[in-house]
């Protein structure tokens, strides 16, 4: 053996060198990948063709391989690893010769390309990528983060280390809105830099913030690692799984899982959410105890006010938390007792509540007791009975009995009676009406309160009109003719909030891409829908709201595009109310409904024709969709560079090798850890494209074919991953800041500005696999 290594040892160094080297060698990364590939092949095949690289197999034919396989051990497990005693058989690494081993990874190639590219099922979900990167791009180019900088600084300015702390919420809603890691710290470096350094912020902890600040993209939804990762993970949790079941006797997952082996990018967003936000937070605080403890290198700034009018104390928290709370706070608390709740009384095998989750019993005793080792006794023996009593024998689903006209229609009577007096959508509705006019209040305490009094007549007379006049057997036509009266007193209302609102700078600033987000992230988070439509409406939600400033900067009227966003707001209610199916529309009403939907659908795509139209002639839309394709090209081409790269690794044993090493331990969690502290160390010379395509599917159907939770293990890898992004000497976020610095901010005083955040980034990871239920409660509590 060459250097007293095993053959597949030296052509993982051979590739790593040669992907270090590629990256290294000042060609774009994209190109440098599938290089890497094919320079490492041929050296490997080299070496191989010259008797230098020689893999020391177990030997299969020996006795003691049979006596072993004899004692019932499955031959999957059995490694070089696992039972070093065996007797080994010399052989090369291309055991066929490595022009098949070429001919089979052009195959290959080509197969993954139509796939995973081209035509696979993640095609749509990879389209994702490109509508989140044109919306973090529009709205960067709209100058948002400009004003949210300048906004949040007079608001936490005068607190100690406020600019600090400013920035990490910035970096939060940029994360949230925009997702581009680059384009967050260059603006921010821009931008609030400068401020900290001319109040004698210390140049580590205002560069540090900013570079970590800028990478919450890469973990608050949306977020194009998820949405990269996440397409990845589901084909391999899949695959894992399905082999998972079959090495214990069972014919597929689902009969041995009791459920379906996937995990979705959406469901991957809902486990995002609290592991961002507490990053944020950790930056926050540290940021906060930095100053408390140094107030001299963070002090407290006073840059003005953010209102334009004076606000006494006591308005401040009667209307800012006060009245909020009381609101929301009565919602729920009528919920709970009843008298807020859905209306829908429809009834059938799929609305019925008398369903139950079985698990398939028609099947081999070796499937049966891997079964009852994971679910249990009790499990088992409960199916064991329902199939007993005339369940059928399918795989583990709710099921449920088609019910009689009879029952059907005493079900019906009931839940009419049973139902909330209060639907839900008109609790919310009034609801945001109500926190509307209280915090236009707020925000101009000595305006005149008469149409916001209006307005909360209507709320009022909302509420009443629902309880006394709407049933739940009343059609969706008759509940808008019912609640005509009141959303119009609602809407003039808000006519005069809004003008009050806009006084103020953080809200005026704040709400219109908070409007977006939650547009976007609860369509996603709601299950509403998937990614992909999610992104094309931020996509175009971006692309208004960039023309609606570039029309303000020109002092035009923004009317357009407020009334296009109307009717994409008229849009969702009718689709939520009414059955658009124009062909199976059997009443007046629905048809009047489509007719008004079909329009608000006309005259939203005119307003967004009439955005792109202001975008391109103020030169703006141009420089957005070169970027844009910029971008996505990158990541495509890195895409296939790498799937070109990980056929190399197969090719010569590779990948099976450092998955048999990776079985070789028992525990689960052991393993696991050990593919986090690589993937860490790798974090310092590799991007975080590079680790998704390259990496992960090489240890993925480890990590993937045990008994953690899908989605705690990707989002452990996600947060690992954004880590790469600050590790020295190869962090992008410090090569996108130190391109900004000032002259007198050097390369050191980066690489310890953000040593504490890497450190919160490993506390971070520690409270994720201390308590995963921060990543797994959202997606419980919220249906798919």
């Amino acid at each position: 053996m060459l250097f007293g290594l095993d053959g597949i040892e030296i052509g993982l160094i051979i590739v790593f060198l040669c992907l270090f080297g590629g990256i290294l060698s000042g060609f774009p990364v994209a190109f440098a990948i599938g290089g890497a590939g094919i320079i490492s092949f041929g050296i490997i095949a080299s070496l191989d063709s010259a008797g230098l690289l020689i893999h020391q197999a177990i030997d299969t034919g020996s006795q003691a391989y049979r006596d072993l396989v004899g004692t019932g051990v499955n031959p999957s497990n059995i490694s070089v690893f696992r039972y070093p005693e065996l007797p080994r058989l010399a052989e090369p690494v291309f055991p066929q010769g490595w022009e098949v081993a070429m001919d089979r990874n052009v195959s290959f190639i080509v197969n993954r390309i139509n796939e995973r590219v081209l035509a696979g099922q993640s095609i749509e979900t990879l389209l994702a990528v490109l509508m989140f990167v044109m919306m973090g791009i529009t709205l960067e180019r709209s100058k948002i983060a400009e004003d949210l900088l300048t906004t949040m600084a007079r608001v936490f300015g005068p607190m100690p280390g406020g600019l600090a702390v400013s920035v990490v919420v910035v970096g939060a809603f940029l994360a949230a809105s925009t997702g581009i890691v680059g384009a967050t710290v260059v603006t921010m470096g821009l931008l609030s830099l400068p401020t900290m350094l001319r109040n004698n912020y210390s140049p580590e902890l205002a560069t540090g913030v900013i570079a970590a600040s800028g990478t919450l993209g890469q973990i608050i939804p949306p977020s194009i690692v998820i949405v990269l990762l996440g397409t990845l993970a589901g084909d391999l949790y899949a695959t894992a799984q399905e082999a998972r079941a079959q090495a214990v006797g069972c014919t597929d997952a689902l009969t041995y899982l009791g459920k379906p082996a996937v995990v979705s990018v959406g469901t991957l967003f809902q486990s995002a959410m609290l592991p961002g936000i507490m990053l944020a937070m950790l930056y926050g605080l540290y940021a906060l105890g930095y100053a408390i403890l140094n107030p001299s290198k963070a002090p407290p700034v006073e840059l003005g006010s953010a209102n334009g009018e004076p606000i006494t104390r006591r308005d401040a928290m009667g209307w800012f938390v006060g009245a909020p709370i009381l609101l929301i706070g009565g919602v729920i608390l009528a919920a709970q007792i009843g008298l807020v709740g859905s209306q829908d009384v429809r009834y059938g095998p799929h609305a019925s509540a008398d369903r139950v989750s079985v698990l398939r019993t028609s099947v081999s005793p070796e499937c049966q007791e891997a079964m009852i080792a994971l679910h249990g006794q009790a499990a088992w023996d409960a199916a064991v009975e329902y199939r007993a009593s005339g369940g059928q024998d399918t795989p583990a689903e709710e099921e449920a009995v088609e019910p009689t006209e009879e029952e059907a229609a005493a079900a019906l009577a009931e839940r009419v009676r049973n139902a909330a007096p209060v639907g839900t959508g008109v609790a919310i509705l009034m609801l945001m009406g109500a926190l509307i006019l209280t915090t236009a209040r707020g925000v101009s305490p000595l305006g005149d309160p008469k149409p916001l009094l209006v307005g909360a007549v209507g709320v009022v007379l909302g509420v009443l009109a629902d309880i006394l006049l709407i049933t739940p057997a009343t059609s969706p036509g008759t509940t808008v003719v019912i609640l005509a009266i009141p959303f119009a007193l609602i809407v003039y209302a808000c006519f005069f909030a809004f003008q009050r609102l806009a006084q103020n700078d953080l809200l005026r600033v704040v709400f219109p891409p908070l409007v977006l987000i939650v547009a976007v992230l609860g369509s996603i988070l709601g299950g509403i829908t998937n990614p992909t439509p999610a992104a094309a409406l931020g996509a175009a939600g971006a692309i208004m709201l960039a023309a609606y400033r570039r029309l303000k900067d020109e002092e035009r009227s923004g009317r357009i595009i407020i009334l296009a966003t109307l009717a994409i707001v008229v849009m969702i209610l009718l689709g939520m109310n009414f059955d658009l199916r124009i062909a199976q529309a059997d009443t007046f009403e629905d048809y009047v409904a489509y007719l008004t939907a079909y329009a608000a659908y006309m005259f939203a795509v005119f307003g967004l024709l009439f955005g792109c139209w202001v975008l391109l002639r103020g030169g703006v839309l141009g420089p957005i969709v070169r970027e844009t394709a910029k971008v996505t090209s990158m990541v495509f081409t890195i895409l296939i560079g790498s799937q070109l790269l990980n056929l190399v690794v197969i090719s010569f044993g590779g990948e099976h090798y450092i998955q048999d090493f990776l079985k070789s331990y028992d525990n689960e969690f052991t393993v696991f850890l050990i593919v986090m502290l690589v993937l860490f160390i790798l974090g310092f010379v590799l991007d975080f494209l590079e680790i998704i395509y390259i990496v992960i599917p090489i240890v993925g159907p480890v990590i993937y074919g045990g008994t953690m939770d899908p989605k705690w293990v990707t989002i452990m890898i996600a947060v690992n991953l954004q880590t790469s992004f600050l590790t020295p000497p190869f962090g992008f976020a410090l090569f996108y800041l130190r391109g900004v610095a000032p002259p007198t901010v050097t390369t050191g005083h980066i690489y310890r500005g953000v040593a504490p955040f890497v450190v919160i980034q490993v506390v971070g990871l520690a409270l994720l696999w201390l308590f995963p239920g921060v990543v797994t409660i959202v997606p419980d509590l919220i249906p798919n």
